[in-house]
């Protein structure tokens, strides 16, 4: 295989399901209305449907009060053809303005309309097609020609007026979202095909086709409807007219069942004392394919098998959890949930939330009596305040809560035992202060105390470890590691352990990956799989032995894109097989995102580690016409003309990407490599001196700014530039070597020893620097 050349890596975006999470480029400009495969009733059978499903509608005869619970929930109304049934917001002439942006709200010609302002930043009017949610917000779709469905950045609050509600708002709050912007409602990132469709929708295939970039996106139901959770039930009728004792009555697949659960309080302790064993595929994994924050692997999903094969999960990572693990970004409950301990004795959604209506079992806090006595725990001894109205219940104190979308509370489901210590200590939030805000959080840790003692219970253990490593201190690995080993750790903590170790390499570290790639979970083999990509290549393929034929798709995509480099010399023949079938699966995976820039990306990647340069080239030139701002792909393909020294089109690529995007940081560190590799120095500093101003936070420009300063001759400006990024990033191993380097050059043993013992924890292998620190520090 011809040797590949190294591009910048992009994971696949987990993307979040309730289609505003994120965003990117605009569609073409259109008169819109509704296309024909994307019209139908709630429960009918679109004329798109897949072989073997029948609609809601037919369920209902035999099944007639779950139809009924079913009709009047949020997911039979998750979408719906814009008419006067559907359409709850006001359409009678409305105008409003937000954050420079307008919206006009009325009905022509039987259509309901929008004006605001398009891609081109002009205002236009758009006729919605389809109505998007039920409460406490409903959004609104417009349908363009070529098949893209794209989310208007205006909803109606559906709450009652005397909870602020019945008015429009701009998804964004008082955020200003320019055309252009990343999270303009055009963008790509707004498109109902890629980003909503699949949880809103039955049966759902996007349908994109790459050389015409459109869509025709088709679904079996127009919501969210019977099927979506039991899969195709034509064969299940034809079972009802003649029942058999067949295990699944005619599905062909079924969620796994729990077995019995008894979930009588223990007297002593009021909660229950046993759980029920988790089977794999069972009820969570159902209900996550769309409650969790995560990216789209297959449209092959069947009831029963793991998320993890059609699925890929985000983890516990900075910008969507709390270092604790609690739910920061939009991440839909899955992550949170499976972190609890409920989760971990068995517990499924259904035992706290009916199926098919959606809603609790019992009122509110009252859902969590069916298992926890109250005696137990609605008393001051438990709560810490008076038993009465004002008191706080579970829900208050367990499932802390934060607003989306402007008006949309969610409740975290990880059902933590409240930590203000950890405020304390790492900034993290906790539900105390979130009702006593004139408090500080070292009294409310201090109030836990004397109500429970001084010992901090709970089954998320990791709080400071991921703080730790979000910090870059090496001293989080062994933390790390022993979490990653650690079988009572939750799943989805383990894999995040594993996804933060991959900063801090080691043999220590490299040991656990292997170990991980054992694992049961597969969310945690995964992560370990991620990990395989930065262990030298002739290594690769003795590690990933184990699980190259791994019953779970997310971890052979990983597996695969890790092992696109690996030399194969040393396989034996049926190693060559499983890694060609490996290889032949993994680009069909990351094909089916052919529609996104970083989509794109992720294929340019995977190509150019199997040598295929002009393929890769053709990948990001396409993502770049989906997106002309797509930054991270134009840095990519200007690094793909240098290493086939082709300077001066890497220059015009980085150029041209300025003029669209002239605050990215990235960018201008790229085109600061050109430059110094065409020995236009000058030019080359002001482009690196820009990018470390605009991204103070990022280690490496500071680093290269600071050696291309010394490389020309100004080095006291470059141990300053090394000096102050070290101060933000105190372990970083480039900086380090570079101010060890400066110290010894001068002989100043006291700045050298602490550098050089901070070096060796980060490089805790190195023999070289360890005796080097000892030595230093008089050892």
């Amino acid at each position: 295989m011809q040797k590949g050349i190294p591009v910048r890596r992009f994971v696949l975006l987990a993307a979040g399901l309730f289609c505003l999470a994120f965003l990117l480029a605009p569609p073409t400009r259109a008169e819109t209305g509704a296309s024909a495969n994307l019209s139908g009733a709630v429960g009918v059978l679109s004329s798109g449907a897949p072989a073997g499903y029948v609609g809601s509608a037919a369920c209902a005869n035999c099944h007639a009060a779950q139809s009924k619970a079913w009709a009047g929930s949020h997911h039979a109304k998750a979408m719906a053809v814009a008419d006067e049934q559907n359409v709850l917001g006001d359409f009678s002439g409305q105008s409003i303005e937000n954050a420079g942006s307008h919206g006009r709200f009325f009905k022509q010609d039987g259509k309901f309309r929008v004006e605001t302002e398009g891609a081109d930043g002009k205002l236009q009017v758009f006729t919605v097609s389809h109505t998007f949610g039920l409460a406490p917000l409903q959004q609104y779709l417009v349908t363009f020609p070529d098949g893209r469905v794209q989310t208007l950045p205006w909803a109606w609050d559906t709450r009652p007026k005397d909870k602020g509600g019945q008015r429009w708002f701009h998804v964004y709050g008082d955020q200003p979202i320019p055309p252009g912007d990343v999270l303009h409602w055009t963008g790509r990132q707004q498109t109902w095909n890629y980003m909503c469709a699949e949880c809103h929708s039955t049966a759902l295939h996007k349908g994109y086709d790459a050389e015409a970039n459109s869509y025709h996106t088709t679904f079996s139901e127009i919501s969210i409807g019977c099927e979506s959770c039991h899969g195709p039930g034509a064969d299940h009728l034809k079972w009802a007219q003649k029942p058999d004792d067949a295990p699944l009555k005619g599905f062909a697949h079924a969620a796994a069942r729990r077995a019995l659960a008894d979930w009588t309080p223990d007297p002593a302790t009021g909660s229950p004392a046993k759980g029920a064993a988790r089977p794999s595929g069972d009820e969570v994994e159902l209900c996550a394919r769309c409650h969790s924050r995560r990216g789209a692997l297959s449209e092959d999903w069947k009831p029963g098998a793991p998320l993890a094969d059609t699925h890929m999960s985000a983890y516990l990572t900075r910008g969507l959890f709390e270092a604790d693990g609690q739910m920061l970004d939009e991440v839909f409950n899955d992550q949170s949930f499976k972190q609890s301990r409920m989760y971990a004795k068995g517990v499924v959604c259904s035992d706290c939330h009916d199926p098919h209506s959606g809603q609790l079992k019992a009122a509110g806090a009252e859902v969590c009596a069916q298992c926890h006595a109250p005696r137990k725990f609605a008393v001051a001894q438990h709560t810490g305040h008076p038993a009465g109205p004002k008191s706080p219940d579970c829900i208050s104190c367990h499932m802390p809560a934060r607003t989306y979308m402007v008006v949309d509370r969610r409740h975290d489901h990880s059902f933590r035992i409240p930590r203000p210590d950890l405020t304390v200590k790492i900034g993290a939030p906790n539900t105390c202060n979130a009702c006593h805000a004139d408090k500080s959080a070292q009294w409310a840790a201090d109030a836990i105390t004397r109500w429970h003692g001084p010992e901090h219970k709970g089954l998320q253990t990791y709080a400071e470890a991921f703080q730790r490593a979000r910090d870059g201190d090496p001293d989080s690995r062994e933390a790390l590691i022993a979490l990653a080993k650690d079988p009572l750790v939750p799943g989805v903590a383990r894999g995040a352990a594993l996804v933060e170790l991959a900063s801090f390499p080691s043999s220590a570290s490299a040991q656990a990956v292997a170990d991980g790639l054992k694992d049961p979970d597969p969310v945690v083999r995964i992560a370990a799989a991620r990990n395989l990509s930065a262990q030298p290549p002739e290594q690769k393929l003795g590690l990933a032995a184990g699980v190259l034929d791994d019953p779970v798709r997310g971890v052979r995509l990983e597996v695969g894109r890790a092992l696109v480099d690996a030399p194969l010399d040393q396989a034996t023949p049926a190693q060559r097989a499983a890694v060609a079938h490996l290889l032949e699966e993994s680009l069909a995976i990351l094909r089916l995102d052919e529609d996104r820039p970083e989509g794109r990306a992720n294929l340019a990647t995977f190509l150019m580690g199997q040598g295929k340069i002009a393929e890769a080239e053709d990948e990001l030139r396409a993502g770049l016409r989906l997106d002309p701002r797509a930054s991270e792909l134009s840095a990519n393909l200007a690094d793909l003309y240098r290493r086939t020294q082709r300077d001066a089109q890497a220059t015009q690529v980085l150029e041209g990407a300025l003029a669209l995007d002239p605050q990215n940081a990235a960018l201008h560190h790229a085109l600061g490599l050109a430059l110094v590799r065409q020995k236009n120095y000058p030019q080359a500093l002001e482009q690196l001196a820009q990018a470390t101003q605009l991204a103070p936070d990022d280690a490496r420009f500071a680093y290269v700014y600071g050696v291309a300063l010394k490389s020309l001759g100004q080095k006291d400006q470059s141990v300053a530039v090394l000096q102050a990024a070290l101060e933000r990033h105190p372990y970083n191993a480039e900086l380090l070597n570079a101010m060890l380097g400066e110290a010894l050059g001068k002989g100043d043993v006291a700045n050298a020893a602490p550098l050089a013992q901070r070096l060796a924890k980060v490089n805790p292998d190195d023999p070289r620097i360890a005796q080097l620190a000892k030595k230093l520090s008089g050892q």
